[in-house]
Order: C-alpha cells, then sequence, then structure tokens
C-alpha cells in the first residue's frame, strides 16, 4: 500500500485514496470531499477502481487469502528428482588397487565386421582418476579422461576394425584416493600396453568374465596392487641377441604355440604377439627378421626327423610374411615340401612344410 492507491474500509462502506500515514499502523483516507480519515492499516484494502461494494470486498480478501496453486495441478511429490545418494559401499578385498582395460565386441556372431566398445574396469574400493592415451608415432594422444567410483566400470569409446592398426600401443596412467575418510596412500601408476590387434579377429580370445555379461577381451592395468609389467624392450638388445643365435651352432626354437600332438604336426605360432612379450621400440622390418629366425631355426633344429610335419601359422595379413616364407622354401628350403595347411584346422593362414 502506498499515496495514491485506492482503498476501502473493510469494517464500513465507503473509501478513498491513500494520503499519507501516521506512523506505521495509521492510514490517512482521503475520501471524495476532500476529508482525510485515519484508519488502522488493516480495516482498509486495496481496490483497483471505485467499486467499494461488500461483494467486491468480500471477492478481494478471499483472493489474498487463497493458497497459491501449483502451476501444474498435476503435480505429483513422487516425480521430483531423487537427489539422495547412497554411500559408497566397499568389499573385502578391496583395498588392494586392480584395474582393467576391456574390449566387448557389439556383435559376436559377426566377428569380421562388428564393431567394439572400450571399457575402464575398477575393481576397487579407491576412486580412480584415469587417463587413457593411444601412441601416434613418437607422440601420444589423449583419449579419454574420467573418474571411475569404486567397483565401476566406465565407457570409453566405440570403434571400428578400421582403427585397430592405430590402437596397438595404449598408455594409462592411474591416481587412487578415497573421499571423505581416510585411506592408504598408493602410488601413482603410468601403465604401458601392447594391444593385440590379430586377438579382434578371433572369438575365442573373448572370454566370460565378471564385469560382463558377454565375453570380453581384458588387458590388466594393476591387480592386487601390482602393475602390469611395463612394455619396454631394447632393440639394439633383441638384434645383437638374434646375431648370436644365427651364427650359434645350436639353433634352440621358440615353443610352439601348441605341443606336438602324437603322430600329428608340430605347430609353430610366429604371429609376433606369440613371439615376443612386446614390439615396443620395433620396425616392421625387426619383427619380420625376428619371425623369419624363428622360421629358420625351427626347420634347422627338426632337419634330420624324416617325414615330422610342421605347421607355421603366418596369419593373412598383407602376406608379407608368408610370402617371406614361400621365397626361403623356394631357394633355401627348396628339398622340403610344402603346402597350405588345412583350412579347418588352421584357417587361411597356415603353411605346412614336411621334413624329407
Amino acid at each position: 500500500m502506498k499515496i495514491g492507491d485506492k482503498v476501502r474500509f473493510l469494517s464500513d462502506t465507503g473509501g478513498g485514496r491513500v494520503a499519507g500515514f501516521r506512523g506505521k499502523d495509521i492510514v490517512l483516507v482521503e475520501d471524495e470531499d476532500g476529508f482525510q480519515i485515519p484508519t488502522a492499516v488493516n480495516d482498509v484494502v486495496v481496490v483497483d477502481d471505485d467499486d467499494y461494494s461488500t461483494r467486491r470486498i468480500v471477492e478481494g480478501k478471499m483472493k489474498q487469502a487463497a493458497p497459491q496453486a501449483d502451476e501444474d495441478e498435476d503435480y505429483d511429490p513422487a516425480d521430483r528428482p531423487v537427489t539422495f545418494k547412497a554411500p559408497i559401499e566397499e568389499r573385502a578385498g578391496g583395498d588392494k588397487l586392480s584395474a582393467y582395460l576391456a574390449f566387448v565386441p557389439l556383435d559376436p556372431r559377426e566377428m569380421t565386421s562388428t564393431r567394439f566398445e572400450a571399457y575402464f574396469v575398477n575393481d576397487s574400493n579407491y576412486y580412480l582418476r584415469y587417463a587413457y592415451f593411444v601412441a601416434e608415432g613418437g607422440s601420444w594422444h589423449l583419449r579419454s579422461t574420467a573418474e571411475a567410483e569404486p567397483n565401476t566400470k566406465l565407457f570409453i569409446e566405440e570403434f571400428g576394425r578400421e582403427e585397430l592398426n592405430g590402437m596397438e600401443r595404449v598408455c594409462l596412467q592411474l591416481i587412487a584416493y578415497k573421499r571423505e575418510k581416510p585411506f592408504l596412500l598408493k602410488p601413482a601408476l603410468d601403465v604401458k600396453l601392447r594391444i593385440d590387434t590379430v586377438k579382434f579377429y578371433k572369438l575365442h580370445t573373448f572370454v566370460e568374465n565378471d564385469f560382463f555379461e558377454q565375453p570380453a577381451l581384458l588387458y590388466t592395468i594393476v591387480e592386487n596392487d601390482k602393475p602390469a609389467r611395463p612394455l619396454v624392450i631394447d632393440a639394439n638388445g633383441l638384434k645383437h641377441e638374434m646375431m648370436a643365435k644365427a651364427s650359434a651352432d645350436s639353433h634352440p626354437a621358440p615353443k610352439p604355440s601348441k605341443p606336438k600332438a602324437k603322430d600329428g604336426p608340430l605347430v609353430v605360432d610366429l604371429h609376433a604377439s606369440e613371439l615376443l612379450d612386446s614390439t615396443v621400440g620395433m620396425s616392421s622390418a625387426d619383427i619380420l627378421n625376428y619371425q623369419m629366425e624363428t622360421f629358420r631355426n625351427t626347420l634347422k633344429e627338426h632337419e634330420k626327423q624324416k617325414g615330422l610335419k610342421i605347421v607355421f601359422i603366418h596369419g593373412k595379413g598383407e602376406g608379407v610374411l608368408r610370402q617371406a616364407i614361400i621365397s626361403e622354401l623356394r631357394y633355401r628350403f627348396k628339398h622340403l615340401l610344402y603346402q597350405d595347411a588345412s583350412f579347418m584346422e588352421y584357417g587361411y593362414g597356415a603353411t605346412q612344410v614336411t621334413i624329407k
């Protein structure tokens, strides 16, 4: 209420305009004849026009007394968003850090064309702040960073086979902590992993696990506080060792991926992932040389076992390794018989050699 407002008396007929105030409780109401009538503030009500009828006053007081209606008459308190968050539950044994990088095929029935999802799995009672990098030549590219709550998994990205060749080397950096409670300090982790892209073509490499309803390919980042072994290799040292082996009289062959069955062939998997713990620091030529050295040493070791069949698994790929093997068999080991291995057992990427 202010000077100039039109008001109506509640306890009497008539009204007027507010001409002034006496203290906080008295208002001076000026009627049509110019008289100023002192009136208690509680005995007048502001009106919009000169209608001072009782009906008008009653409607005005009812409107003032009526509670504000909710804009939405159908509002249900149950529809309010839930803001309560239950405290994190810790599990027994979870105070030792365990975390994994997981890959899950979207359509396991179509392994030749399916896309994949990558996840960060936190299997511990700690919050884990992670950063996920992929190598690009001599540099690194940040692909994802987030905070994973205890005993949860986080989606990182979806990708297709066309991106696999650019994901052979990845790095994860982790910081562990707890919220609103004391905890044992864990060292920050910097773990580099080599992703074997060949495994993405093999359904059996995706296995049942505790984190997903469907089979997944898991790479350990840290397990029971023990980080995955860093994938560091001295390329110069490896070359020196290869040259020493080539000049030695005895050439022990690398262990075959499958043991020799009775009266069956000896199987040697020449995939780099089966021969080397890591290819970090090695060029494609270095890897091919090591594979061919393994091929030659295997033939020399078994050259006196007449009739022995040896299956070399080289994969399809671009055919570079297969062409190198065929060239060796044609010109260096031309006294040996060779043919494509059984497609039913080894697929298209294997060659069988028979010692004569």
